[in-house]
């Protein structure tokens, strides 16, 4: 994740995805309808299946770099990770992998010499860090030694050449959120997006995502960052007043698309009603980062569809690091996890091979605590996203995908926004 606007970049990969215990044990209940096939709970059989390794006088050395000693909420999620990553090697006992955590301290010149001792210390793999100018840091180091990265930044920009994110980003979640939305019949869309680095990603994949499945894009209208009710009532109107003059025209909108996360949801389902917009008329679309506590409490984004991993792995995982060490993981925390349960599972191989682009990229990928994924050879993350529905009290899986699609997903390029633009 980009350090510059840490809040927000955490909030969508890490708070904004936050599934609450409470909604774990209401999980049964809120998961039962939907169209989709449902997906076997995670925890029905381990993550990352692999034969045992027999022990090694010499284990395989995998480093975990995180911004122990960073200040803030950094340190947090320094920390979190550090304890998420051991719990995966505790319960999986392996004595063929030790994993060496390096304090990154939270800045580039942090992790590259982290990086750097790391490596002179033996580690064959890098699992972090988890802010996008650290990875960038890392990168050469790393690639000159022969040592892949796994980081955990959602910057795009952030991947390269034996450099993989196995954050979760928006991209493929626009994609999932539009395909599944074109099924069900709905082929006309509005879109209100924020004015930022994130904004301009979404933006290009909604617009990409919508030619594609062969809808249109009637109104496109952006705000600015950070929000407020001010900048945002008034790209709403025009977004209602083109959602009303189609509706005049006798081809309405189906959906309105709302990438973001919980301080940008607040402020637009607060202003929905002045703004005149009725959601019983149009579907409300968004991104994982409408995964946050109670978004149901919110009336009017009670329905809306958003992609996200299956929840279920999540509450197990929280719930098993809670007993552990006392309190809720933030939503980061498990890529940490799946991180160190990957390198276990592949630790076996071959010296040279068990972490080389093959392995690591291999047709098949992985299952984790967020469901099954794959890395890809561009450092893309491929998931296998559920669509959810926000229900009052949690969110219910409407659409939950039993396995990857086959082969890559498409690539996004960045298509100017379709038929209208409001600004």
């Amino acid at each position: 994740m980009a350090r510059r606007g840490m809040g927000r970049s955490l909030l969508y990969a890490t708070g904004a995805r936050v599934g609450g215990l409470l909604c774990g044990v209401l999980l049964a209940a809120c998961s039962t309808g939907g169209s989709g096939p449902e997906l076997a709970s995670p925890s029905a059989s381990p993550p990352f299946a692999s034969e045992p390794a027999p022990a090694k006088k010499n284990p395989v050395k995998v480093a975990l770099l995180v911004p122990l000693s960073a200040q803030g909420h950094a340190g947090v999620i320094g920390k979190s990770l550090k304890q998420a990553g051991e719990l995966a090697l505790f319960e999986r006992d392996n004595p063929s992998l030790q994993l060496i955590v390096k304090d990154d301290k939270g800045t580039p010149e942090g992790a590259k010499a982290a990086a750097e001792e790391a490596i002179r210390g033996g580690a064959r793999l890098i699992l972090g860090p988890p802010f996008a100018k650290s990875a960038t840091a890392v990168a050469p180091v790393a690639r000159q030694a022969g040592v892949p990265v796994i980081a955990f930044s959602t910057d795009r920009q952030a991947a390269s050449s034996g450099v993989y994110l196995l954050s979760f980003q928006p991209a493929p979640e626009v994609t999932r959120a539009v395909a599944y939305a074109v099924r069900q019949g709905k082929r006309r869309f509005a879109a209100l997006i924020p004015e930022d680095a994130f904004g301009k990603i979404v933006s290009a994949s909604f617009t990409e995502a919508v030619s594609r499945s062969g809808g249109s894009v009637v109104a496109l209208a952006t705000y600015a960052h950070p929000p407020s009710a001010t900048g945002i009532l008034e790209p709403m109107r025009k977004i209602s007043a083109a959602i009303q003059a189609a509706q005049a025209d006798g081809a309405p909108v189906d959906a309105l698309f709302l990438p973001g996360g919980q301080e940008n949801l607040e402020i637009i389902a607060r202003l929905l009603p002045q703004a005149d917009i009725d959601t019983e008329k149009v579907k409300l679309i968004g991104t994982g980062g409408m995964d946050y506590p109670n978004v149901g409490r919110d009336a009017k984004l009670i329905g809306a569809w958003y992609p996200a991993p299956d929840p279920r792995g999540w509450d197990d995982f929280s719930q098993k690091y809670a007993k552990s060490y006392g309190t809720a993981p933030p939503r980061i925390a498990s890529l940490a996890y799946d991180a160190v349960s990957l390198a276990i599972a592949l630790s076996g191989g071959a010296e040279g091979q068990r972490y080389d682009a093959a392995q690591l990229t291999r047709a098949s990928g992985f299952t984790g605590v967020d469901g099954a994924f794959r890395l890809l050879p561009d450092g893309s993350t491929d998931r296998a996203l559920a669509i959810l529905e926000v229900q009052k009290f949690c969110a219910g899986i409407v659409d939950a995908p039993a396995s990857l699609a086959s082969g890559p997903p498409p690539t996004t390029s960045a298509l100017p926004p379709a038929n209208l633009n409001l600004n």
